[in-house]
């Protein structure tokens, strides 16, 4: 049975490619019109062919795009939606903890919270 990707691993790996905004534009555009070759890629975008092969190749490292041969000797990039999937599992385990974290400093600021005064003369809580 094969090994399970380190899932951290993974989620620096598409966090890095996606650090870039040549990238991002990449991969808006593979989603936007399905797969293209960087010929293609680069006929929408303000970067060159030769620029967008570069990127393609670290969206390839990271997983992200997969290489797909094409007529002609042309490669054709397609977007892989498994690494972003374990970034955003990622994300929403970052996410959890500090919900967890910061209901238990709302709870701890609410129970200490004493009756203030109000111009009116009631009393309320601080907020």
């Amino acid at each position: 049975m094969p090994a399970r990707p380190d899932l951290e691993a993974v989620a620096e790996e598409v966090f890095t490619a996606l650090a870039d905004p040549s990238r991002r534009g990449i991969l808006a555009a593979l989603a936007a019109g399905g797969p293209a070759t960087a010929t293609d890629l680069a006929a929408g975008l303000p970067i060159t062919r030769q620029a967008i092969a570069k990127h393609l190749a670290l969206l390839a490292e990271a997983g992200l795009v997969a290489a797909e041969p094409g007529e002609r000797r042309r490669v054709r990039y397609r977007l892989r939606s498994a690494p972003m999937q374990v970034a955003q599992q990622f994300l929403a385990a970052l996410a959890r903890d500090w919900d967890r974290q910061l209901d238990a400093l709302q709870e701890h600021l609410d129970a200490g919270a004493e009756p203030q005064p109000t111009p009116d003369g009631s009393r309320r809580k601080r907020s």
